[in-house]
């Protein structure tokens, strides 16, 4: 399936006080994985929105396996792995030095503006079916 590796550099704002990356900012890199992902697919997140759909995390997952630090550079592997009439799923995988220091996963349903499951936008499928 789909796959997309980014390169970050660790900012003093997403470290605490002993200078060790706070736990949430391992999803925001996950969306930064994810949205670059959807980007190299030819589509945006904007895209999605103007059809009238939107995704809805359902399901979000992290392993910290070791410590990432102030002015660390991270390689953000993101990989479809999961694509449903209206749901989709991603694993991600967050290396420093070669190293995974994290794993992680999530799950988003396709809604429309009342909040109702719709079907994956057909731009969406198509690009994945090139990429097959």
């Amino acid at each position: 399936m789909a796959r997309c590796v980014n390169k970050i550099r660790v900012r003093y704002q997403e470290t605490d006080r002993m200078g060790i990356v706070y736990h949430s900012n391992y999803f925001i890199w996950f969306e930064i994985g994810r949205t670059e992902l959807f980007r190299k697919l030819g589509v945006s997140y904007r895209d999605i929105e103007s059809g009238g759909r939107f995704l809805a995390v359902t399901e979000a997952r992290c392993d910290y396996k070791a410590p990432a630090t102030y002015d660390d550079e991270l390689e953000i592997t993101t990989l479809l792995s999961e694509v449903k009439r209206s749901v989709i799923g991603f694993e991600y995988e967050i290396r420093k030095d070669g190293g995974i220091i994290t794993t992680g996963s999530t799950k988003h349903a396709f809604l429309d503006a009342k909040g109702r499951p719709v079907k994956i936008p057909e731009a969406l499928t198509d690009a994945l079916k090139m990429k097959e």
